[in-house]
């Protein structure tokens, strides 16, 4: 069964909550848009939610962010934030119009701490940026080769 996930921006003016089946924050984004749109370690944690379960307080406090990508243009996802005071809440991208991806840093339900992570975009961490990456943890330029749903069924903590 899904779990309710609760979350909300620093000043209080936007609080939300999402059903997901995905809740461990196994993930860390390198990406140039995550890292500095969110990523005060150097990095970015989100987590996957169930898109229609998704509901927010203070719709007309939040302000959409489409990042520009380094070869021109912008992205099509929509990086959601408190226009009061800045904080990025979660992204949706329509490649995968059935999720959520809120920032792991603005939930404030408990969340379960992973045996192992995944570090993504290597290839965009700068040299200030120390990983750490321990002897079970993957670690890609890029993408990762197992899906959010697929990581979190193989590590048997996928909440149907």
């Amino acid at each position: 069964m899904p779990v309710t996930l609760e979350g909300g921006c620093q000043c209080g003016a936007v609080t939300f909550t999402v059903q997901s089946s995905t809740p461990v924050p196994y993930q860390r984004c390198y990406c140039t848009i995550c890292r500095v749109s969110a990523g005060g370690g150097g990095y970015s944690v989100n987590i996957g939610a169930i898109a229609d379960t998704l509901t927010c307080d203070n719709w007309e406090g939040l302000e959409i962010f489409h990042a520009r990508l380094s070869e021109g243009g912008h992205s099509g996802a929509e990086r959601y934030f408190c226009k009061t005071c800045g904080t990025q809440l979660w992204l949706f991208d329509e490649r995968w119009p059935d999720l959520v991806h809120p920032v792991a840093g603005v939930i404030r339900s408990d969340l379960t701490t992973p045996a192992s992570t995944t570090h993504i975009f290597m290839g965009e961490k700068p040299d200030w940026v120390q990983a750490d990456i321990r002897a079970q943890d993957s670690v890609f330029d890029g993408y990762p080769d197992t899906s959010l749903s697929d990581w979190h069924r193989a590590a048997g903590v996928f909440n149907e």
